[in-house]
């Protein structure tokens, strides 16, 4: 039970996961590949892991970073489905999961104009 008799809700952040990979639609995307950046939100409460200082009642973020660096090395298309794929793993993996998101940035599309990134960002 939480402070104010709910349930407590704490959020596991890994942010800025740095990945090579070969996802577009553009066959020069596939061959050449490009800089993702991955950022993984983890809502769960982890006040027993806290309480108890055990690793085994929280999410270990070596294994987070691992299912990103996994499913960003499939190529697909589209972001989109990556996304998708992480948020899938993420779930079965962690059972103790309330809510996840996943925000994929594609540093440098091969888009004609001047952008940083574009992403896509899945909440479940």
């Amino acid at each position: 039970m939480g402070r104010s008799g709910g349930v407590f809700m704490n959020r596991i952040d890994v942010i800025g996961i740095k990945c090579y990979a070969y996802h577009g639609c553009l066959a020069e995307e596939t061959k050449i590949g490009q800089e993702y950046i991955v950022d993984v939100s983890l809502w769960l409460d982890f006040s027993e892991a806290a309480n108890k200082d055990d690793l085994s009642k929280t999410i270990d973020y070596v294994e987070v970073n691992q299912i990103v660096e996994q499913q960003m090395a499939i190529p697909n298309k589209l972001i989109e489905r990556v996304g998708e794929r992480i948020v899938s793993e993420l779930k079965h993996r962690f059972k103790q999961l309330n809510k996840c998101s996943v925000t994929i940035k594609k540093i440098n599309p091969p888009i004609n104009g001047n952008v940083d990134y574009v992403a896509i960002c899945i909440e479940e």
